[in-house]
Parts: C-alpha cells; structure tokens; sequence
C-alpha cells in the first residue's frame, strides 16, 4: 500500500492540501491531510492505515511545508519510508545577528495574536510567504476565514514551537527516503537556516537526501507542476527499491 500523510505549516490547514490529494489518489496513493485547526476545522492529527502488504513493499511518505514535519506525531513520523521537507527547516531562528532580528519579529508577532493588529499581521505573513506572488494566489486559510479560540490559542503555541526549533523533526527516521525542496525566493526560511537543514539531514541520514531548489519561488512553493513531479520522485524511488529487493533476493 501506498499511504501519504501531509502536514500544513504555520497558520494554514489542510485544504491547501486539496490539488495533491486529487493527483495523488489518481495514482493509487491514499492521502490523509492533517490540520491544526486555526480555524473552523476541527485539529485532526492523521495516523497510518493498516497495511497488509509485506513489510518491503510498504510505503509511508510524510509531506510537509514549512513547520509541517514539525507538527506530525513523532510516533507516524518515525514510520515513515520517505518524507519531502518543503520549504522546511531544522532550526528556524539561525544564530548570530540574522537570527537576533528574526526572534525579534517573531515576538512582535506573537505580541500581534488576539488583538486588534491580529488581522494585520496575519495578512502580512502571508504575503511574505507568497511572495513573489500576490497573497490572493494562495489557497483559502483560516487568515481569510477567521481563528477560532482555540485555534488562536494553538497558533500562539505553533508560533512558539517555531521560534524553539533547533534540530530536526523529533521522529525523523534516519533510514528513510528524504526529498528537501527549496524555495530560491523564500522570504520566510532564510538560507542559513535552509543550509542548516541539508546540514543536519547529512549527518542524521543513512542515504544522502535529494536537493530541489525551484527558482523564483517563493515559500509558498506555488510551483504549477510540483505535486507531479514530487509524485513521480516517489514513484521512482519505489521502483528503484524493488529492483534492488529483487537483485537481492537472486543472489546466491
């Protein structure tokens, strides 16, 4: 069985997640989406299906954006054969003078959560995470839709978790799979922090992890063609392991 499980990040929900379930399901993937519910979604942390396949023929991927992974249950992480880091990070806040100012922004945006320069804030996250593109492009979230109370409460929480990261994802299984996909424009994850991430994955991983930078995108990653081609990246390597599960199986 073929199983996917994807993770929003900061201050999204799982409906962004509704082109790459479609494609996905098409080519036999089961897609569950997680959500924090910011909003009027209810939070829905997702887990793996029973799987009756034998154990090498399993597939469990892990999509995240941004702070995503940071947010899948460490216990479905640690099962995962494959994960695709998008726009992510290990260490969000990288040290020294560049990581002094963003601890500072943060808190201000911290400070801006449950008062009037709440909205405000919120709409300016997300044109900086669209940028080079008009915020308008991106797909509706609870900033459009408006916070619950408890979801304001986790967002606050989330945005702590954030500012806090400094290694990578508690669960990350070091001998699964790993496909990082960078965003040359990125306004939000910075490249130090996108340095650190690939720098840390190297030293973590059995299998060096493979590196896409898509250029002129912006965090959001809105890339017409890359749930394809992050599909077919899967497809691949699932054909690639059975090759060699095969070639092991005949030698003498």
């Amino acid at each position: 069985m073929k199983q996917a499980i994807a993770m929003h990040g900061w201050s999204g929900d799982g409906r962004a997640w509704g082109p790459w379930q479609r494609h996905f399901q098409r080519y036999g993937w089961q897609w569950q989406s997680g959500d924090r519910g910011y909003g009027a979604r209810p939070p829905s942390q997702p887990t793996w299906l029973p799987d009756p396949d034998a154990p090498d023929q399993q597939r469990r991927v892990v999509i995240g954006h941004s702070l995503g992974p940071h947010l899948i249950a460490p216990t479905v992480l640690a099962k995962a054969t494959d994960v695709v880091l998008l726009a992510s990070f290990s260490r969000f806040v990288p040290e020294g003078r560049a990581g002094r100012s963003l601890q500072t922004a943060l808190q201000g945006m911290g400070n801006c959560i449950g008062t009037a320069d709440e909205a405000t804030m919120l709409k300016t996250f997300l044109q900086r995470a669209a940028d080079p593109a008009h915020a308008s492009c991106l797909p509706s979230s609870p900033v459009s839709d408006g916070l619950s109370a408890g979801g304001r409460q986790r967002l606050q929480a989330d945005l702590d978790l954030l500012r806090s990261t400094t290694e990578l994802p508690d669960g990350m299984p070091a001998d699964s799979r790993v496909l990082v996909v960078n965003a040359e424009a990125d306004a939000i994850v910075v490249p130090p922090s996108q340095q650190q991430l690939l720098e840390d994955l190297a030293v973590h991983l059995q299998h060096p992890a493979t590196r896409w930078s898509m250029p002129g995108s912006g965090h959001a990653l809105m890339v017409p063609d890359l749930l394809l081609r992050v599909q077919q990246w899967l497809d691949q390597q699932c054909s690639n392991q059975q090759e060699a599960d095969q070639t092991r199986d005949q030698l003498p």
